[in-house]
């Protein structure tokens, strides 16, 4: 994961006691058996000084297994084609390059719709360990706190609430992460000026999901250790 210089988000919002990643997949939906990831991307926030800073961001194509096309469809929703996908690493190798990034725990995932993001990661949780015991936090769930008058709560309807509006890479992974980004520190904030959270526990009872995988019982050697960006 690139380390950058660290940039204002533009928005001022509560401090949490741990370290965000939003994260988003693109993936394939085959017929009779489970999604496929396609694309990842992430982006780490840090907060300091008051304020949230972008840290490093991530972001890969996947090859997804031979036996799993790239339809019409979803080239036509993402830009995606089977021949963008077919030099890619597969979801093994990328997960894990992603999940070896993160070695300054504890964090929050962050996604719109955090179970479709959770079901992906729990079905590769052998390649990325470490996301698969983080548990998420839903920008769905939090707006629904902030902005109950909304008649709904899919990212484009938040986007248009908060007058974001998206790039032409929407339903791109990284394009969808810096929307979510934006959205997840209005919403952040707006929350705590309405008395929906004023903490990371606070916000964990009101957006919280579980990891998607419960933390395995292991030894006292530390998953902490520094991996130097690449």
């Amino acid at each position: 994961m690139e380390e950058i210089k660290p940039a204002d988000t533009g928005w001022t919002a509560p401090a949490l006691a741990c370290g965000i990643i939003v994260i988003d997949f693109e993936a394939l939906t085959p017929a009779g058996r489970p999604m496929e990831p396609i694309e990842v991307a992430a982006l780490a926030l840090r907060h300091d000084d008051g304020r949230w800073y972008e840290q490093a961001r991530f972001s890969a194509l996947i090859r997804p297994p031979d036996d799993v096309p790239v339809t019409a469809r979803s080239t036509a929703l993402t830009g995606i084609t089977a021949a963008m996908l077919a030099p890619e690493r597969s979801a093994r190798d990328v997960l894990g390059e992603l999940d070896r990034r993160l070695a300054a725990p504890p964090y929050r995932l962050v996604a719109h719709s955090a179970g479709t993001e959770g079901s992906l990661i729990r079905r590769q949780a052998e390649h990325c360990p470490n996301l698969a015991v983080t548990p998420l936090l839903d920008t769905v769930t939090m707006a629904r706190a902030v902005l109950p008058h909304l008649t709904s709560h899919r990212l484009d309807a938040v986007l248009d609430h908060y007058r974001i509006t998206p790039g032409p890479d929407r339903h791109r992974a990284m394009a969808d992460v810096e929307l979510t980004t934006q959205i997840f520190l209005r919403l952040l904030s707006d929350g705590a000026a309405a008395g929906c959270w004023h903490d990371l526990a606070s916000l964990d009872r009101v957006a919280g999901r579980a990891a998607p995988r419960p933390p395995a019982q292991r030894s006292a050697a530390p998953w902490e250790v520094g991996v130097p960006a690449s």
